[in-house]
């Protein structure tokens, strides 16, 4: 999974059009450049890609190509952060990329696969809390156990967390008045942000 295709395809919604340097300047501003290691070169990168496997369709105009999402894009968009948001993985980059998007989701579908990602998290936990308290030699090596039970449980503490807020109403989600996860709905957002209530 690639945490630029998530992005790029999720901005691309959000702004129902936009064009290379929209999505760059967004995932700079949220600092994506460090935490996803998302490069400008990387971004035109999977435009192209995107739009060539049928994700983005490209459209040109006097000065600049814009994309927009196709149907197919729509469909890979909520695969991607879907898994992204259920399945933990080694780079936290992945799950950055989710977050970006998660009011794309609704919220009982939010929660739900947070505590799919819950179940997944106490199960490594508890394997790794097994080697850890079965291991003898060489001894040094039990330092890897303990670590992954140390990175597992700040893991599944954030993990009930965010279930937690989620339940309790923070942020507006898909469906919801004000959710920044409609497809092309930011531009509206945005101009209800600057001119206020």
């Amino acid at each position: 999974m690639s945490a630029t295709r998530l992005l790029v395809l999720g901005i691309v919604r959000g702004y129902g059009r936009a064009h290379g340097y929209l999505v760059g300047n967004d995932l700079v501003s949220w600092g994506a450049d460090e935490w996803a290691n998302v490069k400008w070169g990387s971004i035109y990168h999977a435009l192209k890609a995107l739009t060539r496997d049928g994700y983005l369709q490209d459209f040109q105009t006097e000065t600049r190509t814009e994309y927009e999402l196709t149907e197919r894009g729509e469909q890979e968009f909520m695969q991607l952060l879907r898994a992204a948001v259920r399945d933990p993985q080694p780079r936290a980059d992945f799950l950055g990329a989710a977050l970006a998007m998660l009011p794309s989701l609704s919220r009982e579908e939010a929660i739900g696969l947070l505590r799919e990602r819950l179940a997944i998290l106490e199960e490594r936990r508890d394997k790794a809390a097994a080697q850890l308290a079965g291991w003898t030699y060489p001894p040094h090596v039990g330092e890897l156990f303990g670590l992954w039970v140390n990175d597992a449980e700040a893991a599944i503490a954030w993990t009930r967390g965010i279930i937690e807020r989620l339940a309790g109403g923070a942020y507006p989600m898909a469906g919801e008045p004000l959710s920044p996860g409609w497809p092309g709905i930011w531009p509206r957002l945005k101009e209800e942000t600057l001119d206020g209530p």
